[in-house]
C-alpha cells in the first residue's frame, strides 16, 4: 500500500538535521543555499552548528523544518511513487504544500519565515505558554478549559492523539487549567518549551498579518488531497487552501481527526517525512497496529530505496 506523507511540525527541530541531506544528496545542497538566499541569512548553518537557542526561535525554526522536510520530500521523490494524499502538522502544512505543488519552496520558506515572526510578536514573550495534558480527551480537556478561563485564555491546541491535548494560552490561564485538569483526572502535564503560545485566540493577530502575505502568493490546486489542520478533512483548490492556512494559525491542530479520517478513507501506511519520530508515534497510537515509516535521514532513505519496489 502506498504510504501516505505526514510532515512534522515544531518541536521536531534538533541542531544537526539535514546536515547528513546535504552531505549525501545534491538536491538537499541546492535546497538549503535556495533558502539562505531568499531568507538573507545563513538558515543551513543554524540547521547544522546551531547554537540550540537560535534553532529555537519560531521565526528560525519553521523555515529550517520546512527546508529539511522538502529536502527529504525531494529526494524520496526520485525512487517512491508519489503518495495519495499528504499531510502535515501545524508549520508541517507549509511542506505538505510544497509536496503537493500549491507553493513553491521559495514561497513556502518566505512564508513561513513571517509566519513564525508574526507568530512571535503576537504575545509579549512570557505572557503565553502551552503544556500538554495526559490522560483526558479533547471534549473534557476543552471543558475544563472553559470553566477556568474567565477573561483569560485558555484553550485546546493540538488535538494530537487519544489522550493528548495540548492546551495554549495566557501563562497564568494555563498554569490555573493544569491544576483543574489533575483534578478532572488528567495523568499528567508537561510544560512545552515554547514561547508563542500557537493554535489559540491570542494568534488572531498574526492571522490577520498572514492573510495580508498570502494575498501576494500565487496559491495552485494541489495535485493530491492535503489534509488539513482546521477542517481535518482534504482540501485540493487553491481557494480552500488559502482561507484554511489563514485560520490554521489561531484554530486548534485536528491531528487525530485527520488521521482517523485518513484511515477511514482507506489509508493504511503513513511516511513521516522530515526530522524526528513524533507523528509516526501519534499515528501508532492512534491507529492500533497501523504501519508506519521514517524519511528524515538520509540512512533512513537509503533503507527506503532499497525496499521501494
Amino acid at each position: 500500500m502506498n504510504p501516505v506523507w505526514l510532515f512534522p511540525g515544531q518541536g521536531s527541530q534538533y541542531v544537526g538535521m539535514g546536515l547528513d541531506l546535504m552531505e549525501k544528496h545534491p538536491l538537499a545542497r541546492e535546497l538549503f543555499a535556495t533558502a539562505d538566499r531568499v531568507l538573507g541569512f545563513p538558515l543551513s548553518r543554524v540547521c547544522f552548528q546551531g547554537p540550540k537557542e537560535d534553532l529555537k526561535r519560531t521565526a528560525v525554526t519553521q523555515p529550517a523544518l520546512l527546508t529539511c522536510s522538502v529536502a527529504a520530500a525531494r529526494i524520496l521523490a526520485e525512487f517512491h511513487p508519489a503518495p495519495p494524499a499528504v499531510a502535515g502538522h501545524s508549520l508541517g502544512e507549509y511542506s505538505a504544500l510544497v509536496a503537493a505543488g500549491s507553493l513553491t519552496f521559495e514561497e513556502a520558506v518566505h512564508l513561513v519565515h513571517m509566519r513564525g515572526r508574526f507568530m512571535q510578536e503576537a504575545v509579549p514573550e512570557g505572557e503565553g505558554t502551552m503544556t500538554a495534558v495526559l490522560g483526558l480527551d479533547a471534549a473534557e480537556v476543552s471543558r475544563v478549559c472553559r470553566e477556568v478561563a474567565g477573561e483569560k485564555v485558555v484553550q485546546a491546541a493540538n488535538l494530537n492523539a487519544p489522550g493528548q491535548v495540548v492546551i495554549s494560552g495566557h501563562t497564568d490561564a494555563v498554569r490555573s487549567a493544569v491544576v483543574a485538569l489533575k483534578k478532572a483526572g488528567a495523568r499528567g502535564a508537561v510544560a512545552l518549551d515554547v514561547s508563542v503560545p500557537f493554535h489559540c485566540a491570542l494568534m488572531e493577530p498574526a492571522a490577520r498579518r498572514l492573510e495580508e502575505a498570502l494575498e501576494k502568493v500565487h496559491i495552485r490546486d494541489a495535485r493530491m488531497p492535503v489534509w488539513n489542520n482546521v477542517d481535518a478533512r482534504p482540501v485540493t483548490s487553491a481557494g480552500d487552501i488559502r482561507a484554511a492556512l489563514v485560520r490554521q494559525v489561531a484554530s486548534p491542530v485536528r491531528w487525530e481527526e485527520s488521521l482517523r479520517g485518513m484511515h477511514e478513507t482507506g489509508h493504511g501506511v503513513f511516511l513521516e517525512v522530515g526530522p524526528g519520530k513524533v507523528l509516526a508515534g501519534l499515528a501508532r497510537r492512534t491507529l492500533k497496529g497501523t504501519r508506519t515509516l521514517e524519511a528524515g535521514t538520509a540512512a533512513a532513505l537509503a533503507d527506503l530505496k532499497t525496499s521501494t519496489p
